[in-house]
């Protein structure tokens, strides 16, 4: 016997790819394009729930799960079932059937989330199960056995709508401590699939957004990537704001270039955009070569953050419609707004690929266009392109488990790499003693060097197996020794801070906060991540790191979600031959927000928005064949 339920009913026009992912590593399926009114059935039978004892409470397990991670609530396994339309369907209704529903009564209470732990440079604190007020409720948790997410972004090269479902084999009732269960679950998806464009033929891929003063030194840059087909244009901020190519929008002169970008996309179906500039001074208001946006997202001290997820993040959906994404729903003057009862709904799904070159000056500009020229040019089919170097160690050395995050997290981003080399340099194997085990391995080469551990922008550093008083790392002051010229890896950093870009001497002015500027590193004279990017003749040749606090899980479940799964989902999206940086790493946060749909969660959101490409979205990855 089946219970039927209309989950939801919807009129609206969708812009998505053309396949359906279901689970984790699930087959994709055709949704064929017509006329006529279609029906997807989805059926969902989940495997068996694990019950297991933790502590004075139980765990839920399920292969292929993720997991519901609200501090104080139950933790809640469930799968996700992603499937993507062509620009155009129309999605009529929704229906979910469910099998019966059986009743288990439980001896223990359902395990509660620990706030999430941050992979800063402090004091690693115990995590504690502490139970939110839901535990007297007498209401299932999740309320209901499915939920879904419409977002719109970049699959590829195409403008996509994704209807992302969560779907729940198990609901608790605290009150009573008994868990519903069910064991299959039919989702029909009910559609019309039509299907149009939301951008003009394509004119250029690549768009270079800079100030006047640093044109000249990107024009061997744009030459070089017209050669490689690479359709390329100089926008400047004079011609973006004096509206040379289209009517200036915008509040204030970040929006001014996201409207920019929107005009691009729809208008010449660009791909890829590069903002080339960063800080240059300021103190009590810092002044921008090319204008950022912070993220009023507030998690712990941390109130805003640096944020170029926002110029990538063009569509919304909104009543069966594209629409602007302007990032503040609630007008209020804030962005990606996310504290106490005030919160801005975003889409989040990146609708273009944006990295930044954080140049200070016209030096770092040529630096840069010398590397990534040099890069493009010479780095096909050399031995050290198939060369993966993984750093790391126990990253929660003290909260009693055997299990070393850090260096599983490596592991596990290295299993995606077939026909590649790993070096590790971890802690419990006593390869990585210092920093300069760091360098040393750096000057050999590598395409990818992954750092999973704890950060600050200055210093990277992560612990010996059980030991949370030693620290070993690498900071700036270091990165003089790399002589890796013309070997340069593409970097992934996993912990707090290393890519905050906007750090400088200058904040050592800022006396009333002298306390918190020098007990976070933010007196650097230039990030972690950036200062090794533009490092002259070493370095990596692009780093995606953080530019807030980074999340992370301890234990067995680390890789399961927060900072290590995102880390991890980028190897998986190389794997799948995206061989473009910028389409890896947007590909990489599509992957995050498939399994933790935006709106659902302040840290998952979190996670996603500070997770920063400093260097050239259009990068082949390995180079150009001769």
């Amino acid at each position: 016997m089946k219970n039927k339920m209309l989950f939801a009913t919807m009129l609206v026009c969708i812009v998505l790819g053309s396949s359906l992912s279901m689970g984790i590593n699930a087959p994709l399926h055709e949704i064929k394009t017509g006329t006529s009114a279609q029906e997807l059935v989805i059926p969902i039978t989940f495997p068996e729930l694990d019950v297991t004892q933790d502590g004075n409470y139980l765990s839920l397990g399920m292969d292929n799960a993720f997991y519901l991670s609200h501090e104080g609530y139950p933790v809640m396994p469930y799968q996700t079932q992603v499937l993507k339309f062509p620009v155009g369907t129309k999605i009529e209704r929704i229906t979910v059937e469910i099998s019966e529903e059986k009743i288990i009564d439980l001896p223990k209470k359902i395990v509660p989330a620990t706030q999430p732990v941050v992979t800063n440079m402090k004091e690693i604190i115990k995590r504690e199960h502490k139970e939110a007020e839901i535990y007297s409720s007498s209401d299932p948790y999740p309320s209901e056995w499915t939920s879904y997410h419409v977002g719109i972004g970049k699959d590829g090269k195409e403008t996509t709508l994704f209807l992302t479902f969560r779907v729940f084999p198990a609901r608790y009732i605290p009150s009573n401590n008994s868990l519903l269960c069910i064991n299959h679950m039919d989702i029909t998806v009910h559609y019309i699939p039509l299907k149009k464009s939301l951008t003009a033929k394509d004119t250029y891929d690549l768009i270079m957004i800079a100030p006047e003063e640093f044109a000249p030194d990107l024009q061997p840059l744009v030459n070089h990537k017209m050669n490689h087909g690479i359709q390329t244009l100089i926008a400047t901020l004079d011609d973006i704001y004096g509206g040379t190519y289209f009517p200036v929008e915008g509040r204030d002169d970040a929006e001014k270039i996201k409207y920019f970008i929107k005009n691009a996309l729809e208008t010449w179906n660009i791909t890829y955009v590069l903002l080339v500039g960063g800080r240059h001074g300021g103190v009590t208001k810092e002044k921008w070569w090319v204008p950022v946006r912070y993220a009023s997202l507030r998690y712990d001290d941390e109130h805003k953050f640096l944020c170029d997820h926002y110029f990538a993040d063009i569509y919304k959906y909104k009543e069966g419609e594209p629409v602007f994404d302007d990032w503040d729903s609630n007008e209020n003057g804030l962005f990606g707004e996310w504290s106490f009862s005030k919160k801005d709904v975003i889409d989040m799904y990146p609708d273009v690929y944006v990295g930044r070159l954080a140049c200070r000056n016209k030096f770092e500009v040529k630096i840069m266009v010398e590397k990534i020229i040099t890069y493009e040019s010479t780095a096909y089919g050399q031995p050290w392109t198939k060369t993966f170097v993984g750093v790391a160690g126990d990253t929660y050395p003290n909260d009693g488990d055997p299990y070393y995050e850090g260096e599983l997290a490596t592991a596990a981003a290295f299993d995606y790499l077939d026909d590649f080399e790993a070096t590790y340099l971890w802690t419990s194997t006593g390869s990585l003693t210092s920093e300069q085990s760091i360098i040393d391995t750096l000057n050999q080469g590598c395409l990818f060097m992954h750092f999973s551990g704890h950060g600050n922008p200055m210093s990277w550093a992560n612990h010996p197996p059980e030991d949370e008083d030693t620290w070993i790392g690498i900071d700036v002051t270091q990165f003089i020794k790399a002589s890796n010229r013309d070997m340069y890896p593409i970097t992934i950093v996993g912990g707090c801070h290393n890519s905050k870009y906007n750090v400088s001497l200058l904040n050592l002015l800022k006396f009333q906060q002298i306390k918190d500027i020098y007990y976070h590193s933010d007196w650097s004279p230039e990030c972690w991540g950036w200062w090794l990017a533009r490092k002259i003749n070493g370095g990596s040749i692009a780093t995606i790191a953080n530019t807030g606090y980074g999340m992370g899980i301890p234990g067995e479940e680390c890789l399961t979600g927060r900072g290590r799964y995102l880390e991890i989902q980028f190897f998986k999206s190389f794997s799948e031959n995206i061989d473009m940086l910028g389409e890896t790493y947007g590909t990489d946060l599509t992957y995050y927000l498939n399994a933790f749909p935006p709106m659902t969660d302040i840290i998952d959101n979190k996670i996603v928005l500070q997770w920063a490409l400093l260097g050239d979205p259009s990068l082949k990855i390995g180079g150009y064949p001769p």
